[in-house]
């Protein structure tokens, strides 16, 4: 088996693992990446961050926003799918990726969303 890549180890999880030529993206969640804390602004501001926060993750991975095959979103209400919605055609107005998009029971920390992506490294 060839050796994983692993970005930003240390913690209970990697932030992405790389594989070959695939990027495989833990759940993001709206956190500043400058202070570390988690923002609880409504829910647009959450995913906003939140996909900025993939989107860098991507990057830092070798991968883009373009290079996204599969991304699964958790919501912490189903009722925000239309903001979601709105917000998600923003990064991805072209090609968009393969997507489930789930209400999830209870998010940690109470935050209105997460989400994880799987994407090739070109």
């Amino acid at each position: 088996m060839k050796q994983a890549a692993y970005i930003n180890p240390g913690t209970l999880y990697s932030q992405a693992v790389a594989f070959k030529d695939m990027l495989f993206v833990s759940g993001q969640c709206p956190k500043d990446p400058e202070t570390g804390e988690l923002k609880h602004g409504n829910v647009e501001e959450q995913i906003r961050l939140t996909m900025e926060n993939l989107k860098s993750v991507l990057n830092a991975g070798g991968s883009s926003l373009d290079n996204v095959l599969k991304v699964t979103v958790f919501l912490a209400d189903i009722n925000d799918f239309d903001i979601m919605n709105k917000i998600y055609k923003e990064y991805f107005p072209i090609d968009k990726p393969a997507r489930s998009c789930i209400q999830a029971a209870r998010l940690p920390f109470e935050i209105k969303v997460e989400i994880e992506a799987i994407a090739y490294i070109s």
